[in-house]
């Protein structure tokens, strides 16, 4: 092979050498919520950026496995902990990650210059056969492309390469001005892997483009829910510009945070975390300022564990023990929160908030 024919089967076409990833947490670093087993329940729950889906009359389980290929750090595990031999018309497990819109423009979707784009990852299964990924396209018109990869040794890491053509099927649906992805922070695309999907679902025709909503898998999509000996791992996502995939980008653990933190941040987990700066508005209430470490994608909402004594405020020798936050003056970059109805506080008195308890915890969400 010659030197330029090895350059570009390492960089592929229309992409750049650095931050080419457009898929984030695809080295599954970052677990802010839990790294333990945990059922599956058409939520985030595990990994960050990854949600998991689950409609059957069986169950799965996601956790952090160091079960890897040489140079990963962590997978994503799943296990079927209640089989499922007959996925019925309606009934599905999938996971998937969403993509924000305005960070796909180097896509050009909705002109005749739309790029092709190369989805590669590393999976391991003991059930082999064929599996399909599902591309899920947003905005001016929704377009589904589905398209089938085979895993084809049991128990043996493989890395699968998928190019994603925006005329794939002989379409025109994304080059046309229904193709388009607006320029905005909702989300402009959707990744999926299938796991089970029934008939309702499952009709779509491999590597074609369909303005079909309903298409998220083919006909021969395997039930990965049939047995309870049935494991599925996923690491290495990358999706890129070009119809060749490069070697796997590797960010920092910092910097992969960071990018998770725009859609979920979790401040304080566990007891006596500090939570921060307070003062005592009157002597029944306190408030308090937290500044995320970047700016969501929009104003979040807080979710905070209560429960008897789960926070506490240190003042002037002293502490207020209470159950629970409410919240206001919320934006991107920061939310003012406070606690009413308490008694014996010195408007002016500064402190500090902490937590109280070991379940105690204050999250944020803004995920697409």
């Amino acid at each position: 092979m010659s030197k330029a024919a090895e350059l570009a089967a390492l960089i592929g076409s229309q992409t750049a050498l650095s931050d080419r990833n457009m898929i984030i947490n695809g080295a599954m670093q970052c677990w802010q919520r839990a790294t333990a087993a945990t059922a599956a329940a058409n939520s985030y729950s595990t990994v960050d950026r990854f949600y998991m889906n689950k409609s059957n009359d069986g169950a799965y389980t996601t956790e952090q496995s160091t079960d890897t290929p040489t140079g990963a750090g962590f997978s994503l595990k799943a296990q079927v902990t209640t089989a499922d031999t007959s996925i019925s018309s309606a009934q599905y497990a999938y996971i998937h990650q969403n993509i924000e819109a305005q960070n796909l423009q180097r896509l050009q979707y909705g002109t005749s210059n739309a790029k092709n784009i190369t989805l590669s990852f590393q999976v391991k299964s003991n059930k082999t056969g064929t599996y399909t990924i599902v591309v899920r396209k947003f905005d001016t018109t929704t377009y589904h492309l589905v398209i089938e990869y085979t895993i084809n040794s049991a128990n043996t890491w493989e890395k699968k390469e998928i190019t994603i053509s925006p005329t794939a099927g002989s379409t025109s649906l994304i080059t046309a001005s229904g193709g388009a992805i607006a320029n905005d922070n909702g989300t402009g695309f959707q990744i999926g892997w299938n796991l089970a999907f029934g008939s309702n679902f499952n009709g779509a025709t491999n590597n074609t483009w369909s303005s079909n909503t309903s298409h998220y898998a083919t006909s021969n999509q395997v039930n990965w829910m049939d047995s309870t000996s049935n494991n599925f791992y996923l690491t290495q996502v990358q999706l890129e510009l070009g119809e060749q995939a490069t070697p796997f980008e590797h960010r920092s653990f910092g910097d992969e945070l960071l990018r998770c933190q725009r859609y979920f941040y979790s401040h304080v987990s566990g007891n006596e975390e500090t939570i921060a700066n307070a003062a005592a508005y009157s002597s029944t209430q306190v408030f308090g300022t937290l500044h995320f470490p970047v700016s969501m994608r929009i104003t979040p909402s807080l979710a905070a564990a209560n429960g008897t004594n789960y926070y506490r405020f240190y003042r002037n020798g002293s502490n207020t023990d209470f159950d629970e936050f409410g919240f206001n003056d919320r934006s991107k970059n920061s939310m003012t929160i406070y606690k009413a109805g308490l008694s014996g506080l010195t408007a002016g008195h500064s402190g500090w908030l902490v937590t109280n308890n070991a379940s105690a915890s204050l999250t944020f969400d803004s995920e697409l």
